[in-house]
C-alpha cells in the first residue's frame, strides 16, 4: 500500500473528552513522559528527559512564538466580526510585517463572514498610552485578504496585536483564551512571532531542564516554522491522496545546517514542527542537486514529494548543497515553505528520535508519528490511555527512539 492508499479510518482511537488536558500542569516539566525505546514502553517524568538522551547528540527546537492572532471587532448592528490571521500578505515577509506602521494586509479567516460582506470595521484601542484608531477592510479574494490601517505612525502592528489581538488556543481545549495561557501557551525560548497555534511539544521545558541537556553533553540547534491554523484542519477524507496539507513557512540559520552536518545528518527532534522543517531540508538540498540556481520560493517542497521523487542522495549530500546555495546567494538563513505530508511508507532521512505530546485521532500528525515508529503507534496510545496519561496541546510527552 503506497501513503496515498492510506485510509484514516485506521488511525482512530477512542478519545474521551476528560483526556484532553484544558490546562496545562503547574510545573511544564512534571508531566508524565512516555518512553518508546525499540518496542518496549515505559514513562518517567518529563525534567528526566536528559537522562534518556545519548550524550553528544543534537537536539533541535522550533523557536517560533505564536501571536495574538484574533482580533475583534463589532459592527453598528452588534454583530461581532472575528479576524483571524493565517498568513501576510503585503508584506510578505513576517519580520517586515510585525515593523510595519501605517497599514498591512494578511490573508485571514473571517468569522461570522455573512454579518460582514463589505464596507470598513472600526476600533478604538489605547497603546503604550497613545490613542489609536484601527481600522480594517476586507479586499476581494478567493482567501479573504484583509487590510488593517491605524492612525498613529509611532505604533507598529506588533504593538496592535499586543492590545487589541487575542492568542488563539486550540478550538479543542472548549473553552476561552485566558491571561494565563499568554504565558503558558508559548515555549520558554520562543524567540520569532508568526505562528498561530503553538509548536506543543516544547511547552514542556523548563530552563532547568534546558540546563541539564547541556549538562548532558546534548546540543542544541533552533529553527522555525511558524505554524499555520492548518494544523488544526482535520482529515476529511477517507483516502489521504484527497486530503490537500497546509503551507507552512520555514526559516533556517546556516549555523544550524552545519551543526547537522556536523552530526552527520542526525538529530533529536523536539515537535512534529521541527521533524517537518528537517525533513524538508533534505528534499530541498535534493532539488538543488537538479536545479543548484533556484530560488527560495522554488525550493519549496510539495505534498507528495517525498514519494514521487525518490532521490536517492544522502542526507550529509542534500545539506552540503544547501550551504553552498546560501554561499552563492550570499544569505546566511533558508527562508522557504512547505507542504511535506509524512505518513507510513515515508523514510526519515534526518530525525532519529523525537520528543512530541499525544494526537489527535484520524490526524496527520498521527500518521507522522506511525510513520517514525514504522506503524506500532497503537502500543503507544494503548499504553497511554491505560496509564492515565493527558493528550494534546496541554498534555503530557512521550520520547519516540524507534
Amino acid at each position: 500500500m503506497t501513503p496515498k492508499e492510506i485510509h484514516i479510518s485506521d488511525y482512530n482511537y477512542p478519545l474521551p473528552d476528560e483526556r484532553i488536558a484544558k490546562f496545562p500542569l503547574p510545573e511544564r516539566d512534571h508531566s508524565k513522559l512516555l518512553i518508546y525505546k525499540h518496542g518496549n514502553v515505559s514513562e518517567d517524568v518529563f525534567y528526566n528527559l536528559p537522562n534518556h538522551l545519548p550524550k553528544g547528540a543534537l537536539m533541535v527546537f522550533n523557536n517560533t512564538r505564536v501571536i495574538q492572532a484574533r482580533i475583534h471587532f463589532r459592527k453598528d448592528t452588534g454583530a461581532l466580526i472575528e479576524v483571524f490571521l493565517l498568513e501576510p500578505a503585503e508584506p510578505a515577509d513576517y519580520e517586515q510585517m510585525f515593523q510595519t506602521n501605517s497599514q498591512c494586509t494578511w490573508q485571514c479567516l473571517v468569522g461570522n463572514a455573512k454579518k460582514w460582506k463589505t464596507g470598513t470595521l472600526v476600533r478604538d484601542i489605547v497603546v503604550k498610552g497613545n490613542p489609536v484608531c484601527l481600522s480594517v477592510e476586507k479586499l476581494p479574494n478567493d482567501t479573504p485578504l484583509v487590510r488593517f490601517s491605524w492612525d498613529n505612525a509611532a505604533v507598529s502592528f506588533a504593538d496592535i496585536l499586543d492590545i487589541a489581538g487575542e492568542l488563539p488556543i486550540p478550538p479543542y481545549l472548549n473553552r476561552e483564551t485566558q491571561e494565563s495561557d499568554k504565558t503558558t501557551y508559548q515555549t520558554v525560548y520562543s524567540k520569532i512571532k508568526g505562528s498561530v497555534a503553538a509548536p506543543t511539544a516544547g511547552l514542556h521545558f523548563t530552563n532547568d531542564v534546558l540546563r541539564a541537556l547541556d549538562e548532558q553533553g546534548i546540543e542544541r540547534e533552533e529553527l522555525t516554522l511558524h505554524v499555520g491554523a492548518g494544523t488544526f484542519r482535520p482529515v476529511k477524507s477517507e483516502l489521504i491522496a484527497d486530503h490537500p496539507m497546509h503551507t507552512e513557512y520555514i526559516s533556517v540559520r546556516r549555523q544550524t545546517i552545519e551543526r547537522l552536518i556536523q552530526h552527520e545528518a542526525q538529530a533529536i527532534a523536539v515537535g512534529t514542527t521541527s521533524v517537518r522543517t528537517l525533513e524538508s531540508l533534505y528534499y530541498m538540498g535534493c532539488r538543488l542537486e537538479k536545479q543548484p540556481d533556484a530560488t527560495e520560493q522554488e525550493l519549496h517542497i510539495d505534498q507528495w514529494e517525498p514519494y514521487d521523487t525518490k532521490p536517492t542522495l544522502s542526507p550529509v549530500e542534500a545539506l552540503r548543497n544547501i550551504l553552498v546555495w546560501l554561499d552563492k546567494n550570499h544569505k546566511n538563513t533558508l527562508h522557504s515553505s512547505t507542504q511535506i505530508i509524512i505518513a507510513p511508507g515515508y523514510e526519515y532521512k534526518i530525525v532519529k528520535m523525537l520528543v512530541t505530546n499525544f494526537h489527535q485521532p484520524q490526524s496527520t500528525l498521527l500518521l507522522l508519528v506511525s510513520a517514525f515508529v514504522d506503524g506500532d503507534w497503537r502500543t503507544i496510545y494503548d499504553y497511554a490511555l491505560s496509564h492515565d496519561f493527558r493528550f494534546l496541546s496541554y498534555g503530557d510527552s512521550s520520547l519516540l527512539i524507534p
